[in-house]
């Protein structure tokens, strides 16, 4: 079961295609203030290279200032190798950080409840998490069903 809005949302440390470490309370609010964080836009997606995916990916692409700015981080979770991961990158000309959930496999996609046993991937599962690190909106689709990138813009919109 995904993680519901209002919980909050569990912290990790995955490497991104170039091998940097991300974690997800790098975009936390600090407690003293001195760092106001960022919203995070936590997508996850089955497979680069496929279709879909591919499509999804490349939409953000087109609209990144509305994903990664001041106030957003976007942050693309796929079980894929980091190895993968940096091919598929250069050749999409995608520019934020595609994570790598590859080991131990799947602990990141099974803590927020969107992994697929069966298949051995992520379903596509996006939530989105306030500065104090609470999940406000979710939406999980299955594995070929895209999502509608117009509701995470109002999703944000109402932080």
């Amino acid at each position: 079961m995904a993680i519901e809005v209002g919980a909050p949302a569990p912290d990790f440390e995955l490497k991104d295609n170039h091998g940097r470490t991300v974690r997800l309370s790098d975009f936390r609010r600090s407690e003293d203030g001195a760092d106001s964080g960022k919203n995070v836009v936590l997508l996850f997606y089955p497979f680069a290279f496929t279709g879909v995916c591919t499509g999804e990916l490349c939409a953000l692409r087109d609209e990144l200032p509305s994903f990664v700015n001041e106030d957003t981080q976007l942050l693309a979770v796929s079980n894929d190798s980091i190895h993968t991961l940096r091919v598929f990158g250069e050749q999409e000309g995608l520019e934020y950080p595609l994570l790598s959930d590859f080991w131990p496999h799947g602990a990141v996609s099974r803590a927020y409840g969107v992994f697929d046993e069966d298949k051995g991937c992520a379903v596509r599962g996006t939530f989105i998490i306030d500065k104090d690190g609470i999940v406000r909106w979710t939406v999980v689709n299955g594995l070929p069903d895209a999502r509608d990138l117009d509701e995470y813009v109002k999703a944000l919109a109402a932080l």
